[in-house]
């Protein structure tokens, strides 16, 4: 075990990460090479009539349990590694392991004794997990081509499967590796907070060179959001804001080349296009029936945008006055005021929010909390030292950079540690080469071992918060604490999550239900209660005041219909280019002229100023270049974020509504662990939630919540 554990030492020995480029790689092709043999054995041992749960489907799900245990490890390391060739190598190694996974869904021999077990499932008394990997590989087997003929379709589709993997893993590397900036003058600037300018690189004194006393501000969320909000020179904020849309540009001829083999390879396999084909098991089937949802949403919404984009302009109009205001409210000036609007109407200064919760006693104070809801205790292996570092836990190979933490995390009973849960990683500052958003990311999936016993699972919180330095503690605002409960649900689903077989573990339910859990766990964040528990100012550590605490919790509402139809733009230019015209499929900048477009005739918010008659070219931006849901598992199903949403908030209303801070609590806690946590996606999620509520899904508090009721 790691030196420095403050627990008795768990069942299982964490992940390590001391490995070489070379190693990474060469355990890659050893994991593909055992579930070949394991592959090979069954085609060999057993014929269609022969064929049954226990004799194929098992033997490949332990194989798969086995396998992810240690692939998940290795992939880890192309967004978290602080070595290049180490991430380099990640990226071969998963290259590698996704072009298996294309070459195994078209063995036919494989299939054929699949296909022969499906076909005989009711002669077999399967429990229910067992049912739903059946009818998972069957259907994985038949998307992902093992229906087409032998031939010239076939070979087609393996070929655009193969490219399709290579151009997302080279996608995701581009946003990794992007380290873009722009230097500016301190005086363009002004009113970005002192903390975040103090972690700018710094130019040359005074005029020498070409960026002599400037300043570079970088893309890193910290860094871009803290000049849309705070930056009072408009112009500042146009370019801070054009730039980051127009980074990654490598990335744009390969999110128009996966558009396009998305929809050839659908159409291959008889669907009319990739949403249709992506859509087919998901809890809502239809892209009709997706389209309608967000059309209508859009509706209602469309009136209180409005609104909401009137009284920004307004303020704007007073901020700049008569003479200089254009009539004109951008993108960029957005965020900017917002937050003016808070501070001005409901007193709510964000900045001095923060100095209420420092990282380093608010994240322990979050943990609590999750301790008493769900039942569970955390132990901090190690102790970091003053500048964050645990050297112990680096030194022994057993986290892949210094700053990140781990702890143990156990069952509470009798307000005792009990039986053992897994590994939590936290993994809280940016730097460079690591994945640059907020992200829960599995190390080691859980699952049972054929005698029965477990292997515990292991997850990672990634976020990319300012690191402290000696003069600035890490502050956190109220953004950040909504952040970090939404990433550590995902934790918790990961952690708690009982499921036989790693393919279902944890987060791996259907992608219209998998960010509920999460985004129930965002609205504890506005409990006045809660709010004041996690607090402690970084100097004195007295609790946040009240009247803080009421201006925030007060202002929860504010702008939140144009914040919804900013998600709807992301969501419908989803649906749109995977049920793709012509018009949108010809090049690169019909995609990019679409994405824009599209944020302006949804928001009511203008992108640029529209260009003289004739209209050229409306491409200002490439934004999908780095829209990596899309390029991930959320392509056609981006739209999952709001229709969670509408489970996430009824669930809140029924389990946890005004009992934050009470006995009651515990009890819903324990309940929605075991009946919703556990299952991961062991159990069709309609049922899950139905199980929970004790009734069918409401639309009402979702409706609610967005002042729509």
């Amino acid at each position: 075990m790691p030196p420095g554990s403050r627990s008795r030492n768990p069942p299982q020995e964490p992940p390590l990460f001391n490995t070489t480029p070379d190693s990474l790689v060469r355990e890659a092709r050893t994991l593909i090479e055992q579930s070949r043999n394991v592959q090979n054995e069954l085609i060999k041992n057993f014929k269609p009539e022969t064929a049954t749960f226990a004799t194929v489907l098992l033997p490949l799900a332990q194989n798969d349990n086995a396998s992810k245990a240690r692939s998940h490890v290795i992939t880890l390391h192309h967004a978290v590694s602080p070595d290049q060739a180490l991430r380099d190598a990640s990226n071969e190694a998963r290259t590698l392991l996704n072009d298996f996974a294309a070459e195994t869904a078209l063995r036919e021999d494989l299939f054929v004794l699949i296909d022969a077990v499906w076909k005989k499932r009711t002669e077999e008394d399967l429990d229910t997990e067992s049912l739903l990997l059946l009818e998972k590989e069957h259907r994985r087997f038949i998307c992902d081509g093992s229906g087409l003929p032998a031939g010239q379709k076939r070979e087609r589709f393996r070929e655009i499967k193969r490219t399709l993997s290579g151009i997302n893993v080279s996608f995701q590397k581009n946003l990794i590796e992007e380290s873009d900036g722009i230097w500016l003058l301190p005086q363009e600037l002004e009113g970005v907070p002192p903390d975040v300018l103090a972690r700018l690189e710094k130019g040359a004194p005074g005029n020498d060179g070409e960026n002599g006393g400037k300043m570079c501000l970088t893309f890193q969320w910290s860094e871009y959001f803290a000049a849309m909000e705070y930056a009072t020179n408009g112009h500042t904020r146009k370019r801070v804001f054009l730039g980051n849309e127009n980074k990654c540009a490598e990335n744009v001829p390969l999110f128009s080349e996966t558009i396009m083999l998305r929809d050839e390879a659908a159409r291959l396999l008889g669907y009319a296009n990739h949403a249709e084909y992506r859509l087919e098991n998901k809890m809502i089937n239809s892209p009709q029936e997706i389209n309608s949802f967000l059309a209508d949403l859009r509706s209602r919404l469309a009136g209180r945008g409005a609104q909401e984009l009137a009284e920004l302009r307004q303020l704007k109009k007073r901020d700049l006055g008569q003479n200089n205001y254009d009539g004109h409210f951008y993108i960029w000036d957005y965020r900017f005021y917002s937050r003016m609007m808070l501070q001005q109407r409901y007193s709510v200064d964000r900045q001095q929010i923060a100095e209420y919760f420092p990282l380093a006693a608010t994240m322990p104070a979050i943990l609590r909390i999750f301790e008493k809801i769900f039942g569970l205790v955390f132990i901090e292996y190690g102790t970091p030292n003053a500048n964050g570092i645990t050297p112990s836990l680096f030194d022994s190979g057993h986290t892949w950079h210094g700053s990140v933490r781990m702890c143990t995390v156990w069952n509470r009973s009798n307000g005792r540690s009990g039986g053992f849960v897994g590994y939590l990683f936290l993994d809280l500052h940016s730097r460079p080469g690591k994945f640059s958003q907020a992200a829960t990311f599995n190390v080691q999936p859980g699952f049972t071992y054929p005698n029965h016993t477990r292997h515990h699972p292991s997850t990672a919180l990634i976020c990319n918060l300012p690191a402290p330095t000696a003069s600035n503690p890490s502050l956190l605002t109220h953004e950040d604490i909504l952040q970090l409960f939404h990433e550590l649900g995902h934790c918790i689903h990961d952690l708690v999550s009982m499921t036989r077989f790693a393919t279902f573990h944890g987060t791996q339910t259907v992608q219209d239900f998998c960010e509920a859990p999460a985004l129930m766990l965002e609205m504890w964040c506005w409990d006045p209660r809660l709010l004041s528990e996690i607090s402690g100012h970084h100097i004195t550590g007295v609790k946040i005041p009240e009247e803080m605490v009421t201006g925030l919790v007060g202002c929860k509402g504010v702008n939140s219909a144009l914040a919804c139809l900013r998600q709807l733009h992301l969501c419908m230019f989803d649906m749109q280019i995977h049920q793709p015209q012509p018009s949108h499929m010809a090049s690169s900048s019909k995609i990019s002229e679409l994405y824009g477009d599209l944020w302006s005739e949804i928001t009511g918010l203008e992108c640029v100023p529209p260009p003289p008659p004739p209209q050229q070219n409306r491409g200002w931006g490439h934004g999908q270049a780095t829209f990596f849901h899309l390029m991930g598992d959320y392509d056609a199903g981006y739209y999952g974020y709001l229709i969670s949403k509408v489970f996430a908030m009824d669930m809140f209303d029924v389990g946890f509504k005004g009992r934050i801070g009470d006995d009651r609590v515990e009890r819903e806690g324990r309940r929605y662990r075991q009946l919703v946590l556990e299952k991961g996606g062991a159990r069709p999620a309609g049922e899950i939630v139905r199980g929970f509520l004790g009734r069918e899904v409401d639309f009402e508090p979702f409706l609610k919540e967005l002042g729509l009721n």
